[in-house]
């Protein structure tokens, strides 16, 4: 005869039953002196809070072999539940508690055995397997669930973790902006006030190209930080994709220059139609650009070409530098990874570029692949775009932009509400230079003042003013004075994503 779960549960082995609900203390006594032999480094955990509940699991594994049950009841599950989760616990391992279960099996067959004076009948044995199996997987259920909750709760902290990175580099971006703002206007004053010995005019290009670099990182670093908060907007035109190489080439010309690079760049004669964020994708051409000058030695040569390619815009940027070994081609565009450590050190770098360079093609919907002989052998970047359309009007997209310098405006009054002296005092000096009168303030509240007393034509506000905040200050000058007064934010948050 066929036996089944149904029918073992259905049976009646009332003799079974009342001697294991009897001599529970004795099987417990047994069960654990025959575990601690076993599994000597589980021991620690019978204490007194499973001692307790041991008795109700024993009791009513006694009870369903006593009772006649329907075909779906299982009630020692919920005390098997319960008994597994006194063991997670502990910190036993699933191991552990099965082999625990199969202890306890063999320590009742003794038991019975001895109590009952005869062998189990081979039913009785099956209604005692099936039990205890039954119990087996309600641990299983247990461990299951609880190991989920465990990972919930890890990847939980992972999450809050490095949310809290992206704030710190966000925060640490836009504090390190307040000192580069002083430099830069410092450089300017230097630049208009002239100087006729070389070496003078050599150390201020020295420092600019510098501080320039320091500020492309800063400005790299918080875009990570926008992307990873899902703050990056992107400003689509149509626009030539030609242009975009001809502005990435002149932006990263002076890095080129300095390590002896010689360029070459490869663009067609008609015009590579996208639709895209102009400056984003400058921005991608500027970081492939900066990590081909970085990666190759001085002297060596840089390819840069832009094609299309079927319904693609294909960008390629070629060096003959120090190339990628094959196991680091699937980290490359990894956060923090540099594939040269002794030239990063040599060379400076955060090792955030490449990351940002694919974290901005692919919200462009494009992609980027990267190919090496290995190392020493050079490198090659392809960034692919989608192509678009011609537009259905005349558009003169062939065009470079225009670099021409910008309208001069006429000598003005302007206040300056800035808490950073140094940011206030050089602002202030290099406005006067170009023809306007300047005011200062450095609080808030000052500033409000000053603006009312002096109506100036245009007021320069830093957005996180001790005393009343940049908005505040704005908010007043505004109901004084209207709409006869300009106001201009000063601020590192330059996106309108930021907070």
């Amino acid at each position: 005869m066929n036996l089944n779960p149904q029918m073992l549960r259905s049976e009646q082995h009332v003799e079974v039953g009342q001697v294991i609900q009897r001599d529970t203390g004795l099987l417990i006594n047994r069960w654990i002196r025959r575990a601690m032999q076993e599994q000597p480094h589980a021991a620690r955990a019978h204490h007194q809070a499973l001692l307790d509940h041991l008795p109700h699991l024993l009791h009513t594994l006694g009870q369903s072999l006593m009772d006649r049950l329907d075909a779906d009841s299982t009630p020692h599950h919920k005390p098997a539940l319960e008994h597994g989760q006194q063991r997670w616990e502990v910190g036993w391992s699933l191991p552990e508690v099965v082999s625990d279960y199969q202890i306890l099996r063999l320590v009742l067959f003794e038991y019975l055995e001895e109590a009952l004076e005869r062998p189990l009948a081979f039913r009785e044995g099956r209604a005692i397997d099936l039990a205890l199996d039954e119990a087996i997987a309600a641990s299983v259920t247990t461990y299951v669930a609880e190991s989920e909750n465990a990972l919930r709760r890890h990847a939980d902290a992972l999450k809050e973790s490095d949310r809290r990175k992206t704030d710190f580099l966000a925060m640490l971006a836009h504090e390190m902006r307040n000192p580069l703002a002083p430099i830069l206007t410092s450089i300017e004053l230097l630049r208009l006030l002239g100087s006729h010995d070389a070496n003078v005019n050599q150390a201020r290009e020295i420092i600019e190209r510098q501080v320039k670099q320091m500020v492309r990182l800063v400005d790299d670093l918080l875009d990570l930080t926008r992307i990873a908060r899902g703050k990056m907007e992107l400003r689509r035109t149509h626009f030539d994709l030609r242009q975009a190489v001809t502005e990435a080439v002149q932006t990263i010309r002076p890095m080129l220059e300095a390590q002896g690079h010689h360029l070459t760049i490869a663009l067609p004669e008609e015009p590579i139609r996208v639709e895209a964020d102009e400056g984003r994708i400058v921005q991608v051409l500027v970081n492939l650009l900066a990590n081909a000058v970085k990666y190759t030695e001085r002297g060596g040569r840089i390819d840069v070409s832009a094609a299309r390619e079927a319904d693609e815009a294909v960008l390629r940027v070629r060096d003959n530098g120090v190339g990628i070994e094959a196991e680091k081609m699937g980290i490359i565009f990894d956060l923090f990874t540099q594939i040269d450590r002794s030239l990063a050190l040599a060379q400076g770098g955060l090792g955030i570029g490449l990351t940002l360079v694919r974290q901005l093609v692919e919200l462009h919907e494009g992609s980027i692949s990267v190919h090496s002989e290995g190392p020493g052998k050079g490198s090659e970047f392809v960034v692919r775009l989608p192509a678009a359309a011609p537009p259905p009007f005349a558009e003169n997209l062939g065009t470079a932009p225009s670099h021409a310098a910008p309208p001069m405006i006429a000598p003005c009054h302007i206040l300056i509400i800035e808490d950073n002296t140094d940011a206030r005092e050089t602002l202030a000096l290099l406005l006067q230079m170009l023809g306007h009168r300047t005011a200062t303030a450095a609080t808030g509240p000052d500033g409000v003042a000053r603006a009312l007393a002096e109506r100036p034509q245009v007021v320069l506000i830093d957005l996180g003013l001790p005393g009343l905040d940049g908005f505040e200050v704005a908010r007043r000058v505004r109901a004084a004075l209207g709409q006869e007064v300009q106001l201009v934010a000063l601020t590192g948050y330059a996106q309108e994503e930021d907070p």
